[in-house]
């Protein structure tokens, strides 16, 4: 495993697991079995996970904490928080359903420029109340806008940006890979920690999956690398492709194998609001249901909070 410092924090996996895979929003598994593949890539060297309020799966870290020791652990969660009240509760429900008495990363949710971030900046100042106490250790955004990343630097709150970064650029929504990577740079050098997001492209770049890995480790900008993780295959796999061994031939097939797509339920009552949340544009109402562009879809599996019914699943 390779290993990075999170600012002061030392010895932090560059490998992150991302658990929206391990979330309700994509994944039907037990908790137990969750928790499980949480503890089998911790005993491979993980100890950085990234979740968010949106995933609702701090029970599934909870449990897999309780029996860890916390310093060793990095815990990096998210929030839509827009003011006073609405930080104080998504801040606290991460530190009571995790159990923990702190948080190492807290950073608002798809922030999409400067502007919407001065928009939350009520929330923000209550973040940085609880980053004085140090329930919060390092504040920051993640975002699929080019914008956002160079917006970062304006405001010296913001510490550690989470972008959206693939080979091909698939799920930028305001420019190309070339300007994200630019955009990546400039925040580098004004010092922000960089974690790249969606480096499979939601799974679009999984069949080149050593290629997509290998854009992402290599640039000298990126610090850390968020993957989602849904079986032990995939976690060996990623961990060969950091340090750069040959995958075996077992793991190999079970992932060629492994195929993922969006899923709208016959229940659908299109009622619009995932049409609404989709920033790609890969949603439409088509005969009073909801229907997918798989050309467009990222499976970030955002909409699928929208929908009352959970009608929206990936599988």
């Amino acid at each position: 495993m390779k290993y990075i410092n999170l600012f002061e924090k030392e010895h932090v996996s560059k490998l992150c697991y991302g658990t929206l895979a391990l979330s309700y929003l994509q994944n039907g598994a037990t908790d137990e079995h969750r928790v499980g593949l949480l503890n089998y890539a911790y005993e491979q060297g993980i100890n950085f996970f990234d979740t968010a309020e949106l995933y609702d799966n701090y029970n599934i870290l909870k449990e897999f904490i309780k029996d860890k020791d916390r310093v060793k652990l990095s815990i990096a969660t998210k929030s839509y928080a827009y003011d006073k009240q609405t930080a104080e509760y998504s801040v606290n429900k991460a530190l009571k359903e995790m159990n923990t008495d702190y948080l190492d990363v807290f950073m608002l949710h798809e922030q999409d420029n400067g502007n919407n971030f001065l928009g939350h900046y009520e929330a923000v100042e209550r973040f940085m109340k609880y980053k004085e106490q140090g329930i919060i250790k390092h504040f920051g955004i993640s975002t699929h806008r080019v914008e956002a990343v160079l917006d970062s630097i304006k405001f010296k709150e913001i510490e550690y940006v989470f972008p959206l970064l693939n080979i091909k650029g698939i799920g930028i929504q305001d420019g190309t890979i070339e300007d994200m990577l630019n955009a990546v740079k400039v925040a580098k050098e004004n010092n922000k920690f960089i974690m790249a997001m969606k480096i499979y492209g939601g799974g679009h770049l999984i069949n080149d999956a050593k290629s997509a890995f290998d854009f992402a480790n290599n640039l000298s900008v990126i610090d850390s690398i968020a993957v989602g993780m849904s079986t032990k295959e995939e976690i060996d796999a990623n961990i060969a492709y950091l340090e750069n061994n040959e995958l075996n031939i077992n793991i190999k097939d079970k992932i060629r194998n492994q195929k993922r797509t969006l899923v709208v339920e016959e229940y659908c009552i299109g009622c619009g609001k995932c049409v609404k949340k989709c920033k790609q544009n890969a949603l439409s109402i088509i005969n009073g249901k909801c229907v997918v562009d798989m050309d467009k879809c990222i499976l970030c599996s955002y909409c699928a909070g929208e929908c009352a019914g959970f009608y929206i699943k990936i599988v």
